[in-house]
């Protein structure tokens, strides 16, 4: 007797399955109604509790851009832009247009309606797209950056290579990334992944040799663990003087987020995992 089996799910489908919330747009809107923001008119701050969704929060993606010298005239890509919480950032603070592209099509059409109701979608735009096979011409971005995103991306080799591709000379691309730690592969569930099998780290070293393989030269490789766990320490403290805040990334992540986060944390601590800021430049 034979038994049809179901075919194997692609690893695109495997990410979309993942980070699909369902109601996310509900979600989001029922949070910040329960927080008693005005959502007729939103803001940058006022989403940015919770729309940034990697290590480090809002504070981390502050950091990481500055190091792209944006600015009015340049045109920036998000690769794996979420619900665009940087991308939004970005346009606010510095002027600069961004283009935003993610597989899964919830967070694009999430990240659209929040960037209308914060009145920013004249510069600032999204569409699903698949970060190894970006729809844009050669060389016609001034920078590119992405944030916790190669995690779940095996073939960082056409990754790091559509990055470089897409710059124009001299571009920049900064990443935030998790290398594999020394001591073993990360507790699960963690933020990107539920199982071993949609994880995909690499050690700081090969993440070196890809990036200059691409095409990138000048590549700094910074380890962020110290700057990470302050974050953490100082998040965990302001919760226990203030209490569990009403809008955060788990709005986005989900029921299990506690459970994802600490084994984040735990991985990071027994090395594990190790978190990284990376800038390289297309020559």
């Amino acid at each position: 007797m034979y038994i049809n089996k179901p075919p194997a799910m692609s690893t695109e489908a495997k990410i979309t399955e993942h980070w699909t919330h369902g109601s996310l747009a509900e979600a989001i809107m029922a949070a910040l109604e329960k927080a008693g923001v005005l959502t007729s008119s939103l803001t940058v701050a006022d989403l940015e509790p919770m729309d940034h969704l990697h290590g480090g929060g809002a504070e981390a993606t502050r950091g990481l851009l500055a190091r792209l010298s944006p600015g009015p005239g340049r045109h920036i890509l998000d690769i794996g832009s979420g619900i665009g919480g940087p991308a939004r950032f970005l346009a606010s603070e510095y002027g600069c247009r961004v283009t935003g592209i993610d597989l899964t099509q919830e967070f694009c059409d999430v990240a659209v309606m929040l960037t209308e109701k914060t009145g920013l979608d004249d510069r600032v735009s999204f569409r699903q797209a698949n970060a190894l096979d970006l729809p844009f011409d050669d060389a016609c971005f001034d920078g590119a950056y992405s944030q916790n995103v190669s995690m779940n991306i095996s073939d960082k080799a056409a990754f790091y290579g559509e990055a470089c591709r897409i710059l124009k000379p001299g571009g920049l691309f900064v990443a935030a990334e998790v290398a594999e730690g020394p001591d073993g592969p990360p507790f699960f569930p963690v933020p990107w992944a539920l199982t071993p099998e949609n994880s995909h780290l690499s050690k700081v070293d090969e993440i070196s040799h890809l990036l200059a393989a691409a095409g990138f030269r000048d590549i700094e490789i910074i380890d962020h663990t110290a700057a990470m766990m302050d974050i953490h320490q100082r998040t965990r403290a302001r919760i226990a003087a203030e209490g569990e805040p009403i809008l955060s990334p788990k709005v986005v992540i989900g029921e299990d987020a506690d459970e994802r986060l600490k084994n984040s944390v735990r991985s990071v601590v027994e090395k594990r995992i190790i978190p990284l800021e990376v800038v390289c430049r297309k020559p």
